[in-house]
């Protein structure tokens, strides 16, 4: 009787590693991104990868548009298990560790592509050290264009945008507060509220990159395009300690070679796509507004204006000054380069 109450506590005992093991098996996913958009595709396409590698029972999961809810709630939808990834821009990137700010919350800053890879590549250990040290790992970073500003009527200078009522990201307050400072007129809303506060009128102005402004077809809305680079919207795939380490280690390599060429081919097909954007939105429509130097003079001094204000309280101080140091010091060898 004792040998067969062993075999059964034995038998058990393996139903529940075997149900453990199917569990951590399966990598749940959130993201903002549109289902059928190059996001999504290339985040399936690692997904196969890694549950080849994985092995049976292996799932990997992907909700799109934002079925998870913002991107505060995915963080916290990830700490409390109930997924174990997520595509996050800055934004909620910020929700686990303020640094990654610096990759996209210093207006005007990054003055082209280059200079954002090269700042990207100087301080990503640093960065995904502070986030493993949260619990999570970054799997890659990636970036999904240059913000534009489209509004609903016509405008040039940052005075003609303190009239508007301008979408805010919902759960960045910082951004709030800095705004209103400015003499703006924020209206915190989620992604998913843009164009039904377009239509009724809750808002009037929206800063987007272009990509997102066609999918999103609340260009139709706003259908002036101030032409400058504002900020480029950075963000990055991580999932939770607590699921990267419940893989195999061939599944884990896998995943990693499949983040490394998932993320180069989104950084580069992300670009094109916005430039394709404006011009497929143009032919729609869309009004580009050029800006002069003097106009873009204007902005500059604006956005310089509010560093002291972003300093420290929407990017860790030392890092804001970091990244001004060495992107004086990336401007200096790149002007001493034979052309």
């Amino acid at each position: 009787m004792l040998l067969i109450r062993k075999m059964w506590l034995t038998a058990a005992l393996l139903v529940c590693v075997s149900v453990q093991a199917q569990e951590s098996a399966k990598v749940r996913l959130g993201t903002l991104a549109p289902r059928g958009t190059s996001w999504h595709k290339s985040l399936l396409e690692m997904g196969e990868k890694w549950r080849a590698a994985q092995g049976p029972g292996s799932a990997f999961i992907v909700y799109t548009d934002g079925s998870q809810g913002g991107e505060a709630d995915m963080v916290r939808r990830m700490r409390v298990g109930q997924l174990n990834a997520a595509l996050l821009s800055v934004v909620g990137l910020s929700e686990i560790d303020d640094s990654a700010s610096v990759l996209q919350k210093m207006p005007m800053v990054f003055r082209s592509w280059d200079e954002l890879d090269f700042l990207r590549e100087k301080l990503r250990p640093r960065l995904e050290q502070r986030f493993f040290d949260k619990g999570f790992v970054v799997l890659f970073w990636g970036d999904a264009g240059w913000v534009r500003f489209f509004s609903k009527e016509a405008a040039l200078h940052p005075a003609d945008y303190r009239r508007m009522k301008v979408f805010t990201w919902a759960g960045d307050n910082p951004q709030v507060d800095i705004m209103k400072a400015l003499g703006y007129q924020p209206v915190v809303l989620e992604i998913s509220d843009i164009l039904p506060g377009l239509q009724t009128g809750m808002i009037n102005m929206v800063p987007s990159t272009p990509f997102y402004a066609l999918v999103g077809q609340f260009y139709g809305h706003a259908p002036y395009m101030l032409d400058m680079n504002w900020v480029p919207i950075v963000g990055a795939v991580v999932i939770t300690r607590k699921a990267w380490e419940g893989m195999t280690p061939a599944a884990q390599k896998a995943l990693r070679e499949a983040a490394d060429v998932a993320g180069t081919q989104l950084r580069a097909i992300s670009r094109r796509e916005n430039e394709e954007a404006v011009e497929a939105m143009k032919k729609r429509g869309l009004k580009v507004q050029p800006i002069t130097p003097e106009i873009e003079a204007e902005w500059r001094a604006m956005a310089e204006r509010a560093y002291p204000l972003i300093r420290g309280k929407m990017v860790p101080a030392e890092l804001f000054d970091e990244v001004q140091q060495l992107l004086q010091e990336y401007r200096a060898g790149q002007a001493r380069v034979p052309r």
